[in-house]
């Protein structure tokens, strides 16, 4: 190493530790290094923009967990926000996200960071694509369930195609949900989204993406900073008439939980058809059979284009808590990640330079 990049922590960093629904989402309540900027939005940029020494330190090995997110608590900057926070993801930063939201919320509440109050205690979440209204449910000291008010979600085309050598023409929905999708229904790779196929659905996945990035630049009308196809999802309508998802998160695995902004999308995808009206919920269910109810609450327009509101609910519960220090004489402390555990695009992740 040749010193330490200006944003990596030099003092401990605590962080809460939550799952939503199976996914873990750990939030850092200290010890965080000043993120410049004017609105949420304008951290996130330079976070994507800067070295990615913060992002690495806190998300690769030895440090952390390919299954995971941290979510970077800080105060808001809009008066209406009881809190704001940016996910981060080993690949990037990302703007918004329905089971990180969850995780906050209970973090928040448990820890008494924001006053509980029973039955019902609503928190205002700022993040870089807009506020979140949570209101949690809260029974003997514990966040009980959390209803989330997301960000309006629009379609930015259906049926896109896509020619691959090994699948044919793929055909997605692309969406945004607090950040962009490609929709596509798993029977399109001859698979369905089970625990058995998620390593062959991360590949896939991962490859998908990367083509449709290719094909179609995506900027979100009023939010520079939430730009490309963040991740691809795939859909199975299950016989029970649930849909189960599999989101795939770089550099390659499966979202534990329904994945709330991938619902939001898929809420906007079935009201640009006609499959779901106003008042209506649907169930969506995970890799692990853990649930989201979505609800279309309303409708609205984003600078001049159709949008759905959703409602996402869930459960998120606190089981720990993590302090990393950082020492400075650490050979990894910009991280590493191996292709046995990060899967095949985990090259991509590790630092230009240091001791390899």
């Amino acid at each position: 190493m040749t010193g330490q990049p200006e944003n990596r922590p030099i003092r401990p960093i605590r962080m809460i530790n939550v799952h939503a629904e199976g996914e873990l989402g750990y939030v850092v309540t200290d010890g965080l290094p000043d993120i410049p900027g004017d609105s949420i939005a304008d951290r996130l940029a330079c976070l994507n923009d800067g070295d990615g020494a913060l992002r690495r330190h806190l998300m690769l090995a030895p440090r952390g967990n390919p299954a995971c997110s941290v979510n970077l608590l800080m105060p808001p900057v809009d008066p209406r926000a009881d809190a704001a926070f940016i996910i981060m993801q080993p690949d990037r930063a990302h703007a918004s996200s329905g089971s990180n939201s969850i995780c906050v919320t209970t973090a928040l509440l448990e820890s008494g960071m924001v006053e509980m109050r029973e039955p019902e205690t609503v928190v205002t979440l700022e993040t870089a694509a807009g506020l979140v209204t949570a209101r949690a449910e809260c029974h003997d000291g514990r966040c009980v369930r959390v209803h989330l008010d997301m960000v309006p979600a629009f379609v930015e085309a259906l049926d896109v195609p896509l020619a691959t050598d090994d699948w044919g023409t793929i055909t997605a929905d692309i969406c945004y949900g607090g950040v962009f999708y490609a929709l596509v229904d798993v029977g399109q790779v001859g698979l369905t989204i089970a625990p058995e196929h998620a390593a062959r659905l991360a590949e896939i996945g991962m490859a998908l993406q990367a083509g449709f990035n290719r094909a179609h630049e995506i900027s979100h009308p009023e939010i520079p900073a939430i730009s490309g196809i963040a991740y691809v999802m795939f859909r199975q309508v299950l016989e029970s008439g649930e849909t189960r998802t599999a989101t795939i998160m770089p550099p390659g695995r499966l979202d534990r939980s329904p994945c709330g902004t991938g619902s939001s999308a898929h809420l906007a995808a079935l009201h640009a058809r006609g499959l779901i009206t106003v008042g209506e919920t649907i169930t969506t269910c995970s890799v692990i059979n853990s649930r989201f109810e979505v609800t279309l609450t309303g409708v609205t327009e984003i600078a001049g284009r159709h949008a759905v509101l959703p409602r996402i609910s869930g459960r998120g519960w606190r089981f720990g808590e993590t302090v990393i220090d950082t020492d400075p004489s650490d050979i990894f402390a910009d991280g590493y990640a191996v292709s046995d555990v990060w899967g095949p695009d985990a090259g991509s992740l590790n630092p230009s330079s240091g001791c390899w």
